[in-house]
C-alpha cells in the first residue's frame, strides 16, 4: 500500500491500524492472509510503460519524473503482481494541480500522508498499480531509485531480499502494509551497503 519505511515507522502516537485508517482515503478492508508473491514477469515493464504514457498524456509537463520502482522493476526478483510507479511533481501537497486530472482518466486517490514527504498514492483504472507521488527534491525519491538500481546491479542482495520476502510472505498479515513494514530491516541493511559504496567507504 504505502512505500516501505513510511511515517508509520516513526509515528508512535498511532497503532499501525490507526495510522492506516488515518491516511487512507475511503474505507479499508483487512487483508488477513499471507502475501502472494509471483516470479518476475517480463511483461511488467510493458505495463509500466502503458501507464506512464497515460499519465503523461493527462499531466503533460507537470510530470517532472516518472519511474518504474519497487520489486516489479527488478528483473528476476519475485514480487506482488502490482506495478509500483514513482511520479515526481512540483508540489505533491498541491492536489488541485494533478489529482482531478488523474481521476478524470480513472485513477483513484487512496493514500494521503502529509506528515511523510507529502506522499500521495493512487490505484490505477484497469491495471493493478500503486502510483506514488512526491514533490521534486524529496529525499525519498532518491532513496527509492537507489534501492531499485542497487538491486538491479547486485545479484547477492537481490537474492537475499527475495529470500526474506518469501519468508515473511508466508505469515498472515492483517494489512499488506504490515508486511511492507516488516521488510524495513532488510531494506535498511541493503541501503546501508548501497550508500557505503556510493560514499566510497
Amino acid at each position: 500500500m504505502f512505500c516501505q519505511m513510511s511515517s508509520m515507522q516513526n509515528d508512535h502516537s498511532f497503532t499501525p491500524d490507526e495510522y492506516i485508517q488515518k491516511v487512507r482515503v475511503g474505507g479499508i478492508k483487512p487483508h488477513n492472509a499471507p502475501i502472494t508473491l509471483v516470479a518476475y514477469d517480463p511483461r511488467w515493464p510493458e505495463l509500466f510503460e502503458r501507464e506512464a504514457k497515460r499519465i503523461r498524456s493527462v499531466l503533460g509537463n507537470r510530470v517532472l519524473q516518472l519511474e518504474h520502482v519497487g520489486s516489479t522493476s527488478v528483473p528476476e526478483l519475485c514480487a506482488k503482481p502490482i506495478i509500483d510507479m514513482l511520479l515526481v511533481v512540483a508540489d505533491s501537497s498541491d492536489e488541485p494541480s494533478y489529482v482531478a486530472a488523474l481521476e478524470a482518466v480513472g485513477y483513484t486517490l487512496r493514500i494521503r500522508e502529509p506528515d511523510w514527504f507529502e506522499h500521495r498514492m493512487f490505484k490505477g483504472p484497469d491495471t493493478d498499480i500503486n502510483l506514488h507521488v512526491f514533490s521534486e527534491g524529496t529525499s525519498e525519491v532518491e532513496r527509492m531509485l537507489r534501492f531499485r538500481d542497487w538491486l538491479r546491479a547486485n545479484d547477492t542482495d537481490r537474492d537475499n531480499y527475495a529470500r526474506v520476502k518469501r519468508k515473511l510472505a508466508q505469515h498472515v498479515w492483517r494489512h499488506v502494509q504490515n508486511y511492507a513494514d516488516a521488510k524495513t530491516s532488510i531494506v535498511q541493511e541493503i541501503m546501508d551497503r548501497a550508500n557505503a559504496v556510493e560514499q566510497g567507504d
